[in-house]
């Protein structure tokens, strides 16, 4: 891949993926904060959902102003990364609109360096400012820099239902009780942890516990499910299988 950065204002150096490898880990108790996107170039909005979600965020996309503005009336997000120029309405307007919410912070993304365009863009209630093309280190450090004003303490626990993950540990409990897990069940409900109540595909599993080298057979996904199940959820209650999909956590 070439070195230097695309037309789309995204510094291509690496796939999404592997940048939010290089990153620190996220650590929160609870589910993943919720990051809703609104980008009308399919590129950038894929770029920054497989970016983000590889971060531990839960990402949803919105292609324009009338969409973003729908999922913000019906779903709850901590944070919105918000393109000024978008069809319908523009992103400026749709930032006064979600304003409205106090506790949602808002992250606004343009190709205008113009301060007076910056200005507007804090004025109509943006909580940061970030101008294309820009890195997406320098991106997930500023969400996360937000997040920090508004959610809990971060830790260094995963907590769903009965569960508790700690990170800085390596250990697994259910109601209390430590339960053994070798490295990759370990790594393998780490991820359930970090996406409740999400599907997780196979192919997204292998990327993200077996990583992107790995070429053997996708079955090995539902080997180590039954192997997580057989410690953790023998009575088939938390790790769902969503047929022709893959895999949820319902805790």
């Amino acid at each position: 891949m070439r070195s230097e950065r695309g037309t789309h204002g995204i510094d291509p150096r690496a796939t999404a993926e592997r940048l939010a490898d290089d990153l620190p880990g996220l650590y929160r108790a609870g589910p993943a904060p919720r990051v809703l996107v609104v980008d009308d170039e399919p590129s950038i909005a894929s770029f920054l959902r497989m970016g983000l979600t590889h971060a531990g965020y839960e990402v949803t996309l919105a292609a324009d102003g009338f969409e973003a503005l729908a999922w913000a009336a019906r779903e709850r997000f901590d944070l919105v990364v918000l393109d000024v120029m978008l069809p319908g309405i523009g992103g400026v307007e749709v930032c006064r609109r979600l304003r409205g919410d106090r506790e949602l912070l808002i992250l606004m993304l343009t190709a205008a360096d113009a301060v007076p365009d910056r200005v507007v863009g804090l004025e109509s209630g943006a909580d940061d400012y970030m101008i294309k093309p820009f890195d997406f280190e320098e991106l997930v450090a500023r969400i996360r820099a937000l997040l920090r004003r508004r959610l809990p303490e971060q830790t260094s626990l995963l907590c769903a239902g009965p569960f508790v993950l700690d990170e800085r540990a390596v250990t697994v409990a259910k109601n209390g009780t430590p339960v053994e897990l070798s490295r990759r069940e370990y790594d393998l409900f780490k991820l359930f942890l970090r996406h409740p109540r999400q599907v997780l595909t196979r192919d997204v599993i292998l990327d993200q516990v077996w990583g992107h080298g790995f070429y053997g057979d996708a079955n090995v996904v539902d080997v180590y499910v039954r192997y997580l199940r057989n410690k953790l959820d023998p009575e088939r209650s938390y790790i769902q299988t969503v047929r022709g999909l893959g895999y949820r956590l319902v805790a």
